[in-house]
């Protein structure tokens, strides 16, 4: 056990205290000063730096049953966190050591240390580990290539395409090949990143007019695979260009996330019948084993700069709150990253 004299006796952390009826409400939360415990055997206590906020969260603070236990009410909520070990219990990792886990939502985590993956601060910036070459990069590859089954010369469609995970599917396509790339996005300014930066053949802007009617100009050959993560009038457009045999990975649907109300379903369905054309939802815990495929063939894409990337960084764990609900109405480009 290393000693830790300047270690402070009190962290702050997040904590839900109701579950969210549509919107979630800042009265819903609470910041509160928590006391930090020192690691025990086995164990690491964590100085987190950068804190994730992301889309899935909003379904971790309702009760209904989902793919991920919900948080629970009047304790420390849960996230992708990127920190520095500062008194370690664990073998293999001593104090120094930089590592990536799910102790997010607060200042100081004490974590079993199975459950933290050491980071090389020196290989890529620490806060990729929570984006571009995290979770969020790994759900983009996974999505893409095994779940959509993305091959050569397909025609790609993105929506939600300017942020974290859509902005890396569509540079992934492009550079394996993709015949062409389309995004959709929430502001002009946004689409010209999609063009401009990251290489898009195309790209509009959903406040614009009919999203089917938008799509149909962008993708007159129509669409060999959509990546889905906004659901609904993006969902029903894709349906409407799918070409025979084409490919929709679900990956999200923000814009129902907050629906007090079932959102109704894609009307054109009976498509799927023509074109032979499948829907798959995934998850990116089911598609762990990619990745060390994943950084073997991304990071050097990243560290070559043909990749790119964008983070929106709030500072400061009292601005952890209005950093997600940012990410809910699609405040941010590329990724959100809280630095402490």
């Amino acid at each position: 056990m290393s000693d830790t004299p300047a270690l402070p006796a009190v962290s702050r952390e997040w904590h839900l205290l109701s579950r969210p009826v549509g919107w979630p409400k800042p009265d819903d939360f609470a910041l509160v000063d928590a006391e930090i415990r020192q690691p025990g055997p086995g164990e690491v206590l964590v100085r987190n730096k950068y804190l994730s906020v992301d889309p899935y969260m909003r379904g971790r603070m309702s009760a209904a049953k989902s793919y991920a236990a919900p948080f629970e009410l009047g304790k420390a909520m849960q996230g992708g966190a990127v920190g520095e070990v500062i008194a370690s219990g664990a073998e293999g990792m001593a104090p120094g050591d930089h590592v990536l886990h799910f102790g997010g939502w607060r200042e100081y985590a004490t974590i079993d240390a199975q459950h933290a993956v050491k980071v090389d601060p020196d290989a890529a910036p620490l806060s990729t580990y929570l984006g571009v070459l995290g979770m969020t990069g790994l759900t983009a590859y996974a999505g893409l290539l095994r779940t959509a089954s993305f091959k050569e010369g397909d025609s790609v469609f993105v929506s939600g395409a300017a942020g974290a995970v859509g902005s890396q599917v569509g540079q992934i396509a492009r550079l394996k090949g993709a015949s062409r790339v389309i995004g959709s996005a929430g502001s002009d300014e946004k689409v010209k990143l999609l063009v401009e930066e990251y290489g898009f053949d195309a790209a509009f802007n959903y406040k614009n007019g009919p999203v089917s009617e938008q799509l149909r100009d962008a993708a007159p050959d129509g669409v060999d695979v959509y990546f889905d993560n906004v659901g609904g009038d993006h969902l029903e457009a894709a349906i409407g260009q799918l070409n025979q045999g084409g490919r929709i990975a679900v990956c999200g649907m923000i814009s129902v996330y907050n629906n007090t109300e079932p959102a109704p379903g894609p009307k054109n369905l009976t498509r799927l019948i023509q074109t032979r054309g499948r829907i798959e939802g995934f998850l990116v815990g089911d598609h762990y084993d990619l990745q060390p495929q994943f950084v073997a063939e991304v990071g050097p894409w990243i560290r070559s700069g043909e990749l790119k990337y964008r983070e929106t960084v709030v500072e400061g764990i009292e601005n952890n709150l209005e950093a997600f609900l940012g990410v809910l109405r699609g405040d941010n480009t590329g990724k959100m990253i809280v630095k402490l």
